[in-house]
């Protein structure tokens, strides 16, 4: 049977993810370009798979990728989207975008490729039980099941055990992980594949044990193992450090690694399949002789290596571009072709083919123009010929007949207009709103991929030594930064507007109106309309709509609306739109820029939530210790707070009891070194009646000795069920009285988890006032410690005030209020 042929454009954005498309072209370096002539004949493959970004031991992808020069991929379950953010206050599907690119970073370092499947992160789970449950056990094992049918490994890794993981979705991808490997060679099981791909039976499926203190860990009978920590001399690194290097990239996490040297034994353990004595890949032919007709290939890849000179690589174009055609002509489909795209980029970076295809702006809206510049460079003495330069949607053809001569670039300028219906730039997972552990994508051959395919390429056809070479040069803006110098970034379809909301949330503590602003951006040419305010019942907006007229690309404004709950305003959506030519545009933009990524732009919906909530408060100003990123400021100011963002030199010099109360936020005595050297100044602005409020930690060596005025430990306890039932311990305590009354109805609603890194043990001097737990798991009173110290208040709060706000959560502001208006020694409420 011949095995069917994926679409060829998603084919590569499948199986070659390990370069962002957003990120600058590359040419190889000389020994970079030596390991991958290498490769060339090297026909093997394995398959990491684990459930999150962060989880996969870069030590090993790197050893298997730029060592032992095996095809390899890391398969991560989920995007990371329950995951903390230590860089900004992003979360939730904008967390899953940074820690997709950040696993595209790590890749590029490492040289494996990156997949995925639908799973969602939906936060941390004590059961792999609740874990498949939730990511709906058919949709997981399928997408698995597919990774295995497409990339075909003979090996496949886990990262975890059914039943040693600590985290459900970590033994959860274990569990999806052994089945899959068993279902992927079965034809009766998710037969819809197989229109696309073939069965696959891998040789063998082996756990990465655990072993992070390798003196002190007993090595496992029979195990298989493999030192990570060898050396590459062609690239100037053990693979060791490179995988410090990798795994760096995983910045919003906070896993900065070391760059590790001398010899790391890691071990495999036997799982499926067929078991090995000595090496993963026993049993492997790992040669062109598993493939028909693949001697010539190899012997042409074997002259090649032997002759290729650093200092003039282009000499084996010859040999390279006989191989090419070899490869053309072979029957195998999936060797000829995985190693057909890496001879292509050998070939480039033999001859330093450069190819740019550069816009004249970084987006534009449907219906408008705008101009491509295609760059072509040939460093090299060969004759690469120019035949033909083709922009999509049949725009534009060109036969060039040009040579390109040695280090003189030709350039040529392009008109191109945006289709009047294109749709606008969204990763293709959050284009329908997804399920609670899943997302809602049904395309089979967008299943997998990192990120989108290309919105737009330029076609351009070579011919070198007799053979034409055809390449897909994807369109991408380019600018040169201050500080950081040449960037790039994907080209992006923009709405003709865009409308935003300031605020995720709009809360009214009581029945008076407030303002609110929509901002409005023009995408493209001069445009004009109406915006307006859509609302629940019991709510006005004044004015009804209000017009605009956006002249310039880029012009802003803001149009402000004036929104009053009346006697039974339900709490629900408030949603802006803007109506132009007769067309509703409902999204806004919102770009993610960081250092170590290039940049993301999606488009959310114009939507904040609406909030009725009966709430007072006392005090105006409160003074916030920024930690790992969270938007409970913008809640505070929500609630009527003004809000002072403290630095260390501000909370070492300032006049503190100008704040009714400081917090401190989400482990910020993790992220702010300085933080722990002003404890005795902060302790004393509680002792002169001040409240003062700590966000979670987490758990490090002594990270807890120092955070309250009286001994209290930090522990792993947490209750990740978010509907888990709240018991009152205290019902007379201020926190649950004053200026609110807070009961079990407080606690409806909450997202993602009740809390985490509770305290463990306590000082007496130290109040517990609620408690909650998991099913079937002990109390936990040390969520929320109160003390009296002086004359004001210290309080640490492992609950997840910092999802819960952002959220809209009507209790956990009422909650909050309290906390922050605990009364001073003496003083009456």
């Amino acid at each position: 049977m011949s095995r069917p042929r994926f679409s060829l454009t998603l084919l590569l954005c499948f199986l070659c993810p390990s370069q962002s498309y957003s990120q600058s072209p590359h040419v190889m370096e000389a020994g970079e370009l030596a390991l991958a002539l290498k490769k060339l004949n090297v026909l093997g493959s394995a398959l990491y798979i684990a459930a999150h970004p962060d989880d996969e031991n870069t030590a090993v992808l790197a050893t298997l990728a730029r060592g032992r020069l095996i095809r390899t991929a890391y398969l991560s379950v989920t995007r990371g989207e329950g995951g903390q953010n230590l860089i900004g206050a992003e979360q939730g599907a904008l967390m899953g975008i940074i820690r997709t690119q950040e696993l595209l970073a790590a890749r590029h370092i490492d040289g494996a490729e990156q997949l995925f499947t639908r799973a969602l992160d939906f936060g941390y789970s004590k059961s792999s039980e609740e874990t498949i449950r939730i990511w709906e056990k058919d949709k997981a094992l399928s997408d698995v099941v597919w990774a295995i049918r497409s990339f075909r490994p003979d090996v496949v890794i886990t990262r975890f055990t059914p039943t040693q993981g600590g985290h459900g979705n970590h033994t959860g991808s274990a569990l999806l992980a052994q089945e899959a490997f068993l279902a992927a060679g079965d034809p009766e099981k998710f037969p819809e594949q197989l229109r696309y791909v073939e069965i696959w039976k891998p040789r063998r499926l082996v756990w990465n044990v655990f072993r992070f203190q390798q003196s002190a860990a007993p090595v496992p009978p029979g195990a298989l193992t493999l030192d990570a920590g060898g050396y590459t001399p062609l690239l100037g690194k053990s693979f060791t450090e490179i995988a410090g290097i990798s795994r760096s990239m995983h910045r919003s996490q906070g896993f900065g690694a070391a760059e590790n040297r001398g010899s790391f034994i890691n071990y495999f353990q036997h799982t499926l399949g067929d078991s090995a004595s000595h090496d993963l890949f026993e049993g492997v032919n790992l040669t062109w002789s598993r493939v028909r007709g693949g001697e010539k290939v190899a012997r042409l890849f074997e002259e090649a290596d032997r002759v290729f000179n650093p200092n003039n690589p282009a000499k084996i174009l010859p040999i390279l571009i006989q191989a090419y055609r070899e490869l053309s002509s072979l029957e195998d489909r999936t060797w000829a072709g995985a190693k057909k795209r890496e001879l292509v980029e050998v070939i480039r970076s033999c001859a330093g083919l450069w190819i740019d295809a550069l816009t004249s702006d970084f987006s534009a809206s449907p219906g408008s123009d705008l101009t491509v510049l295609v760059t072509m460079l040939n460093r090299s003495e060969a004759p690469f010929f120019v035949e033909s330069v083709s922009l999509p949607l049949g725009q534009k053809d060109t036969v060039f007949q040009a040579l390109l001569q040695a280090n003189r670039s030709i350039q040529a300028r392009f008109p191109f207009r945006v289709p009047a219906d294109a749709g606008f730039t969204q990763p293709y997972w959050l284009k329908r709103e997804p399920f609670k552990g899943s997302y809602a994508v049904n395309d089979q051959l967008l299943i997998g991929s990192p990120e989108n395919v290309p919105l737009y390429s330029v076609h351009v056809r070579l011919k070198v030594f007799d053979q034409q070479l055809d390449l897909e040069v994807p369109f991408r803006f380019r600018w040169v930064d201050p500080v950081e110098g040449e960037q790039y970034r994907s080209f992006e379809i923009v709405p003709r507007v865009s409308v935003n909301l300031q605020e995720p949330v709009q809360l009214f503590p009581d029945r008076g109106s407030r303002d609110i602003m929509v901002n409005l951006r023009n995408g493209g040419g001069a445009v004009k309309g109406v915006v307006r305010l859509q609302v629940p019942s019991g709510w006005t907006v004044d004015p009804p709509s209000i017009p605009f007229d956006l002249s310039a690309r880029g012009e802003e404004r803001g149009e402000t609306f004036r929104v009053q709950p009346s006697n039974g305003a339900a709490n629900g959506t408030l949603s802006a739109f803007a109506e132009v030519d007769g067309k509703v545009i409902t999204h806004g933009a919102r770009t993610i820029h960081y250092p170590h990524i290039p940049p993301q732009t999606l488009f959310l919906k114009a939507e904040s939530k609406l909030l009725r909530v009966d709430l007072e408060k006392q005090g105006s100003t409160i003074g916030y210790v920024m930690g790992a990123g969270d938007d409970i400021p913008a809640g505070l100011r929500q609630m009527g707070y003004r809000v002072v963002l403290l630095s260390d030199e501000e909370i070492a010099d300032a006049e503190l009891s100008r704040f009714d109360a400081i917090v401190a936020g989400v482990r910020a005595y993790n992220t702010r070194p300085r933080l722990r050297a002003h404890q005795r100044r902060l302790m004393e602005y509680v002792e002169q009646g001040g409240t003062y409020v700590v966000q979670f930690v987490t758990l490090q060596r002594g990270e807890s000795e120092n955070l309250g005025p009286f001994p209290f430990t930090v522990s792993r306890g947490r209750v990740t069920v978010e509907e888990a039932p709240v018991t009152i311990l205290k019902p007379d305590h201020p926190v649950l009285n004053q200026p609110n009354k807070i009961t079990e109805r407080d606690f409806n609603g909450w997202v993602q988890e009740r809390g985490l890194y509770f305290a463990g043990a306590w000082d007496p001097q130290y109040e517990t006032v609620i408690a909650s737990n998991d099913p079937g798991e002990k109390s936990l009173q040390g969520g929320l410690l109160v003390a009296r110290h002086g004359r004001g208040n210290f309080v640490y709060t492992g609950y997840a005030f910092f999802r819960q706000l952002p959220a809209g959560v009507p209790g956990a502001y009422r909650l909050f209020a309290n906390i922050l208006s605990l009364p001073k020694a003496g003083a009456s409420h």
